[in-house]
């Protein structure tokens, strides 16, 4: 049975799912707007940035006071990888990839994170984190109709994968870090760190920034782009933060198992925003990701808690 930390886990990891998942009709507008890719990616990671570091000045406070050390090895890989090069590879993939593919590509993430805690840290997982994880791979196919038109592009193949791998260093060293530092710091490190790597590709000097105050529309109500922009940064910041919080609580596997319902949340979000309509397939897709999900959350693993802390503690430590 579930303990309150476990339960407190699933609850932030599926929030941030679903945070996560309503922020593609707002980059889409922008994009349709006339900014690139690249451009809205590195618009949000700024906009999160600032964000995090308003919020990490007391945490960073209380470790200068205590003369504490951060490990800024794994901040920085975490900033390059789980912040910046997924998103830069995700959209190369896109760019030679159908979406589908490039997103099925990218949400392989969970099963490098359950390959790399098996094989590599040579842990056992319980069964059902692992069918529940591939259940979730099997809807996912469905939602994003592989069968559809796949084109074999060795460099987007390569780039989605990479992207996979991105997006495993996201729980893995999520993980790991989350025990050691606080999350507010983490992100005011991760994406200061996102935002200056992929400046040199968003080339902000060459933004056309009059695409922010443009007309865009989202669930026909009329909107300007600075408004979605706004939005999308509100969401990316919520969904990150309550993802690693969550990741405090339960494991990396099981998180990444839960993490597929964001691909049914983009769905809905995407028929209720942008007027884009499911397929049947789609529909029979999300419920078996749903499926998925439910089968990894009975497997959740809490995590070792601290020496003398209560669950209530532990939660306090999120505030």
């Amino acid at each position: 049975m579930s303990t309150p930390r476990a339960a407190l886990g699933v609850t932030l990891v599926l929030a941030a799912a679903l945070f996560f998942g309503v922020c593609g009709p707002f980059g889409k507008v922008v994009i349709q707007a006339g900014l690139t890719p690249i451009q809205v990616t590195w618009l949000r990671i700024c906009g999160v940035c600032l964000i995090a570091l308003a919020a990490a000045v007391v945490p960073l406070l209380r470790l200068r006071g205590r003369d504490e050390r951060l490990p800024w090895g794994g901040l920085v890989l975490f900033g390059l990888t789980a912040i910046a090069a997924v998103q830069a590879f995700y959209f190369i993939a896109v760019e030679r990839l159908p979406v589908g593919i490039a997103l099925l590509l990218e949400f392989m993430g969970p099963i490098v994170v359950v390959a790399w805690v098996r094989f590599v840290r040579r842990t056992v997982l319980p069964r059902a984190a692992v069918v529940g994880t591939l259940l979730s791979i099997a809807g996912l196919c469905i939602v994003v109709e592989v069968w559809s038109g796949l084109r074999l592009d060795a460099v987007g193949l390569v780039a989605g994968s990479a992207a996979a791998a991105c997006q495993a260093t996201y729980f893995l060293s999520g993980e790991r870090l989350t025990a050691k530092v606080d999350v507010r710091v983490l992100l005011a490190v991760g994406f200061a760190v996102g935002a200056v790597a992929l400046a040199p590709f968003a080339a902000p000097w060459a933004l056309d920034w009059a695409a922010l105050s443009s007309e865009v529309a989202l669930g026909g109500i009329e909107t300007t782009g600075i408004v979605s922009v706004a939005l999308l940064i509100g969401c990316t910041a919520l969904a990150y933060g309550l993802g690693l919080s969550g990741l405090r609580f339960i494991t990396a596997p099981v998180a990444g198992g839960i993490g597929y319902a964001e691909v049914v949340v983009a769905s809905l979000a995407a028929w209720a925003l942008l007027g884009e309509a499911l397929t049947v397939p789609q529909i029979i897709g999300g419920l078996v990701v749903i499926a998925g999900v439910f089968t990894a959350q009975r497997a959740v693993a809490v995590k070792t808690a601290l020496p003398d802390e209560t669950p209530e503690a532990a939660v306090a430590r999120l505030n």
